[in-house]
């Protein structure tokens, strides 16, 4: 048990005080002469008219609209996120200021994301817009270290709306068809929407291995050339209904789903060519897995509006998912003869149930106040059979001369159950202390409580992990006298990120091909949650309508930094476990700049230009130096692009950079990686009123992706080096309204 009590700041956007301060109504005098009866003419203009969240929120925030969000077309909501400025992407995983494990905070609607969800299964089509914090607020959950990125489904229906997209992608000469219906309309107090997503996609990808090791005077003693084939099978159903109910008073009644179906079949042939030391005696492996998932999220959400401008926002949601997995993995001898065989099949359930609310009012002057809360419970349910075998005459492990212990060849049953529940209670206060200055104070406490237990092989004491957090909140904008231009924010914060239930549960997954490359995974139900202290300040220039100019530094100290350390057993093989490694420091630099070309030259087409460079720095105290950075953060990463928006013909293109470059894990293991450069272009024709043409190009430059990973102990060293060729996609898609 373990029980922590962090302080974390941050700050939230100002738009409940914009949308409660009162009209403005001017009052124009009649003409002379005219009746005193006359009434005079009134012009009531809304303060939210011209508001920009960006610009004028107290919380620094990047809002990205439904229409930039599919300007590109892609399948994947990742692809949007890898060209906003500050975020970089490693397949499915995104992250702010370069930082991965989980730092980076992905919500949807405000909520976090439930068991299962990943980034890449869902559709551009149900993202109303993207919201990027770079700082915590006391309304969010503040395991943000490195910020949030906030995903919101569609919500707005202001008028009927029928559109239908048809589309299909290539690459590799394998069609990827897709195709989505967004149906809206609104009758008297109701209104309805209708998302509907399916996606059908067909791959084929390579890669290649080299295994080497060396001893301790440097000799070669094992070359290893591999080669895999891969390819994968992937269908996807995605439906998001949302109903809204005007009831009288002016409360409002709001029911939003997201129900999601995947189905995911892949196979991979793996050839390993052993030029120097002992082969293995399965060099040829084939694998096959079929997965199959299911995940469906609800909630009700009612706005009661209470007199003096108050309102309370309270939501009530459920989540379930289910999961299933297959995997077969054959080896074969240069023979022919099947010396190994696995079999591992995983099911998992896990339903969950969730509380928020927000109670706004204003207070005085200046301020409004809010109080709330977020709380929620899941139970998860998981099992795993696997079994191994082999030819008679050949145990599926022999002790080999490289050291590779043997695995008993009889059936493992493996389970085990968890319940998470957690609580969140936090209040905040918005104070405009003059027109130019303002002020977003908050509090928040959390508290987290995760219990398990197992059973068969993977049998355990019940463990109890309790941890909660106090989280202050400070964040200030101030706008400099003088200009209407200039503005500065500053944000001192702390935050946290609590272990994943799979990190503390202590049960054993293993691998077949067991090495410092490919080791088994143990859970630590001792981890302590990760605590971190920050500064964040940031200078932005408004030069031209639309045109931004940002400087932005910030500086992170993280206490019980997890990492995982790689260790071998008693058994001789090797398992990869998570630890608490002491202090980690983080610093960076972000520098954003777009604007439209008409802002220098008033002749210029009709073109918007963005550009964006961020600079990463960390050390881990308890791991030497030199490279001693943060798990796989990105030290350096940049995006070019440019939109031009004709009457007939539009289009734009984006290059995003990412350095790679050598890390050090800890005194034993170190990799490297390669930069990488992804260009993506588009085309938009208008056909006519109601339809369009898209066609993207994306990863033009088709740059593979390498990496090394290396481990060196008193027996010499280990290194695997990777190639992973790059892949072009093309994609076109009609977009009709009816």
């Amino acid at each position: 048990m373990h029980s922590r009590h962090p302080l974390r700041l941050t700050l939230i956007a100002a738009a409940a005080a914009i949308a409660m301060s009162p009209a403005r109504a001017q009052q124009t005098k009649p003409a002379a002469g005219a009746a005193a009866a006359t009434l005079d003419q009134v012009e009531v203009r809304g303060t939210a008219s011209g508001y920009d969240a960006r610009r004028d929120d107290t919380a620094s925030k990047i809002v990205i609209n439904h229409e930039e969000i599919v300007k590109y077309g892609d399948t994947s909501i990742v692809d949007v996120l890898k060209r906003l400025p500050g975020v970089t992407a490693r397949g499915a995983d995104v992250r702010l200021r370069g930082l991965g494990n989980g730092f980076t905070q992905i919500l949807i609607n405000g909520e976090r994301a439930p068991a299962g969800f990943t980034l890449d299964a869902l559709a551009p089509e149900l993202i109303e817009r993207i919201e990027v914090l770079r700082a915590a607020s006391a309304e969010f959950s503040t395991q943000s270290i490195a910020g949030t990125i906030n995903l919101v489904l569609k919500k707005a229906i202001g008028k009927g709306q029928r559109e239908l997209k048809i589309g299909a992608g290539m690459a590799k000469g394998l069609f990827a068809p897709g195709a989505s219906l967004q149906l809206a309309d609104r009758k008297g107090p109701l209104s309805y929407a209708l998302a509907l997503n399916a996606l059908m996609s067909d791959a084929e990808t390579e890669a290649s291995y080299v295994d080497q090791r060396f001893n301790p005077a440097g000799g070669r003693t094992v070359l290893v050339n591999s080669a895999s084939a891969t390819e994968s099978h992937f269908r996807q159903l995605q439906l998001a209904p949302r109903l809204n109910l005007m009831l009288p008073g002016g409360d409002t009644l709001t029911s939003q789903s997201l129900l999601a179906l995947t189905r995911h079949k892949g196979a991979m042939a793996t050839r390993s060519d052993y030029a120097l030391g002992p082969a293995s005696i399965f060099p040829d492996l084939d694998a096959s897995t079929s997965n199959r998932g299911e995940t469906a999220r609800s909630d009700l959400n009612w706005v009661h509006k209470f007199g003096a401008g108050a309102r309370l926002d309270a939501k009530i949601g459920a989540a379930w998912f289910s999961n299933a997995n297959d995997s077969i993995q054959l080896g074969f001898t240069p023979s022919g003869v099947n010396s190994l065989k696995r079999l591992v099949a995983t099911k998992a359930e896990e339903l969950g149930y969730s509380s928020t609310g927000k109670y706004t009012t204003p207070v005085f002057a200046g301020h409004v106040l809010a109080a709330g809360w977020d709380g929620g419970r899941s139970e998860r349910d998981e099992t795993r059979d696997s079994a191994f075998g082999g030819t008679p005459a050949i145990a599926p492990y022999p002790a080999l001369p490289s050291g590779r212990p043997a695995i008993p060849a009889t059936p493992v049953t493996q389970g085990f159950v968890a319940s998470v529940r957690r609580i969140a209670l936090f209040a905040q206060d918005e104070w405009n202390v003059t027109p130019r200055w303002s002020v977003y104070l908050g509090a928040r406490w959390e508290g987290i409580d995760t219990r398990s237990s197992g059973t068969g092989a993977a049998a355990f004491a019940p463990f109890d992990s309790r941890t909660s957090v106090w989280s202050p909140v400070f964040q200030t904008l101030y706008k400099l006298p003088g200009t209407k231009a200039d503005q500065l924010r500053l944000a001192v914060t702390r935050t946290y990120k609590a272990p994943a239930a799979a990190r503390l549960i202590p049960r054993r997954v293993v691998t077949a091909a067991n090495s410092e490359f490919e080791p088994d995974t143990l859970g630590n139900p001792a981890l302590r949650p990760e605590l971190a202290s920050g500064v964040d300040a940031s200078f932005e220039h408004y030069w031209a309508e639309g045109a931004l100019l940002s400087v932005s530094a910030s500086v992170r100290r993280i206490d019980d930094y997890n990492r995982v350390a790689l260790t071998r057993g008693a058994d001789l093989r090797w398992f990869a476990q998570p630890v608490n490694a002491g202090r980690a420091n983080t610093r960076g630099l972000e520098l954003e700049a777009k604007f439209p070309l008409k802002a220098v030259l008033c002749t210029a087409p009709a073109i918007d230009l963005r550009a964006s460079v961020s600079r990463n720095w960390s050390s881990v105290e308890s791991v030497p130096g030199p490279d001693n950075r943060l798990d796989q953060q990105t030290p350096l990463s940049a995006t070019l692009g440019a939109d031009y928006k004709g009457a007939v013909l539009s289009g734009g293109g984006s290059l995003v950079y990412r350095q790679g470059g050598p890390m050090r894990n800890s005194v034993e293991e170190r990799s490297d990686s390669n930069d990488r450069r992804d260009l993506d272009l588009y085309v938009l024709w208008k056909l006519s009123k109601a339809s369009q043409l898209r066609v993207t190009a994306s990863s033009l430059l088709v740059v593979d992706a390498i990496a090394d990973n290396s481990y060196t102990d008193a027996r010499g060293l280990a290194l695997r080096s990777t190639v992973n060729p790059g892949l072009m996609q093309v994609r076109a898609v009609l977009e009709t309204k009816f």
